[in-house]
């Protein structure tokens, strides 16, 4: 293992996705949704999917409006680990509230879950900006990729144990059998968010024992007179107006946005594609997992890909595969096909979008890292609206899943495209440029 992956402040960096890794697994990609479903049975599909994506919506705009004037005010106060610790908390104390909804709870339900995204969420604006504190500019991408592997591992593994558990109930001591009420069958489920809470605070512990707050900003005079809020409000709109001074940055966000939509699509639709060819729910969930295990080498592969021939051109190896995993996606037929295409996009879906971060991190002034990662919040969280909606369009023309899953091949090519004009060397050149004007 490189050296740089052994500090113990690299290490305890990392752990935390391990730990927030639980609740993208195991509550929102694998058991909520089938929870909601069946506390929402009152509901009509087509309102219950309406509120589900509602509330999705709502928890992703707070987070990309907030996230850029947290982001100034961490950096203006030293106060990143505080911001990530009251994020981290919203987000284990909402995913723990779950334990208490009961069938026909649905609006508790959707708001305990939505205002978890938002904690899920929002720390990872502080914790995102930590990578350039903890790492040097040539590990950058290792350090990133090496925390999606541990993401990987840690909510691979809570979600296959809580797996278990749903499948095989009366192994571990929980009620199982004909003849259960709706409150007993639903014991398993409500308890997997408890132990993703649990999972979530413990293995958060190093990184707040280990990672040291990054030095707090000198403040200019005009800073001092304005106010902590008012500062940071000044502070980001000048760094709006700095973006055209970190153009290559910029172009890297807007390509970032793009060929992101079309992997958060692939991530959404799959299984509302699954379902229009008759894959079962049990094949879908074992895809989640095969996505996790099959994505902890492969992350970290890509972080040394991207030392041998730079993380830019690893990124294009990455979007190369997707255009063909929408290829395999459209001649899909059975279970066995689906859980190919999990396996391929367990091999591209960590290293690419660990390597996009690094990527931006080593084009930004470390000072201001915690403005510009709120940025790139933004735009991680406003990826999203248009591949569902061309989808959905797709469908509407062509009246088949199938043919619409080849129009998202056209996000990872204008991303392509876009990400071709970013000028590594010369981004990172004015980058540090900044932060010697301020050392």
């Amino acid at each position: 293992m490189p050296s740089v992956l052994t500090r113990r402040s690299v290490l305890a960096w990392a752990f935390y996705d391990w730990a927030n890794s639980a609740f993208a697994t195991t509550v929102m990609a694998g058991f909520f949704p089938v929870f909601f479903s069946a506390i929402s049975d009152d509901l009509s599909v087509q309102d219950a999917q309406f509120w589900f994506n509602a509330a999705l919506f709502a928890a992703s705009l707070s987070v990309a409006v907030s996230a850029p004037i947290l982001g100034a005010v961490a950096d203006r106060g030293g106060s990143r680990k505080r911001f990530l610790a009251v994020f981290s908390m919203l987000g284990v104390l909402m995913t723990a509230g779950l334990v208490w909804v009961h069938a026909g709870q649905w609006p508790l339900g959707l708001v305990l879950y939505a205002l978890g995204t938002v904690g899920f969420a929002g720390a990872n604006v502080f914790y995102d900006s930590m990578l350039t504190d903890i790492a040097g500019e040539n590990d950058f991408d290792l350090v990133s990729a090496f925390g999606y592997a541990l993401g990987y591992v840690g909510g691979g593994l809570l979600l296959l144990a809580c797996l278990v558990a749903i499948r095989f109930p009366g192994a571990v001591g929980l009620p199982a059998g004909e003849g259960l009420t709706p409150e007993q069958s639903s014991i398993p489920a409500r308890l997997s968010f408890v132990a993703t809470a649990v999972w979530w605070v413990v293995f958060a512990i190093p990184l707040f024992r280990r990672v040291p707050e990054p030095k707090v900003r000198m403040l200019s005079e005009a800073e001092r007179r304005l106010g902590a809020l008012r500062a940071s409000f000044a502070r980001l709109g000048r760094t709006f107006g700095e973006l055209k001074k970190y153009r290559n940055a910029f172009v890297l966000l807007v390509a970032f946005l793009i060929y992101n939509d079309g992997i958060g699509t692939i991530i959404r639709m799959a299984t509302l594609y699954g379902e229009e060819i008759g894959i079962g729910r049990t094949v879908m969930i074992g895809a989640i997992v095969l996505v996790q295990f099959v994505g902890i080498p492969f992350a970290f592969l890509f972080g040394q890909l991207a030392r041998g021939i730079g993380a830019k051109t690893s990124i294009f190896v990455g979007l190369a595969a997707y255009v063909a995993i929408t290829l395999v996606g459209y001649f899909m037929r059975t279970g066995t096909h689906f859980l190919i295409l999990a396996g391929l996009v367990g091999m591209v879906q960590g290293g690419t979008q660990a390597l996009s971060r690094s990527l931006f991190g080593s084009m930004i002034p470390r000072h201001e890292s915690g403005e510009f990662f709120g940025l790139f919040a933004v735009f991680e969280k406003f990826a999203g609206i248009i591949g569902p909606g061309v989808f959905a369009l797709m469908i509407a023309l062509t009246g088949s899943a199938r043919s619409a899953i080849l129009s998202v091949a056209a996000f990872f090519a204008v991303g392509a495209v876009l990400l071709s004009l970013v000028n590594v060397e010369e981004g990172q050149r004015v980058a540090r440029a900044a932060e010697a004007e301020v050392a």
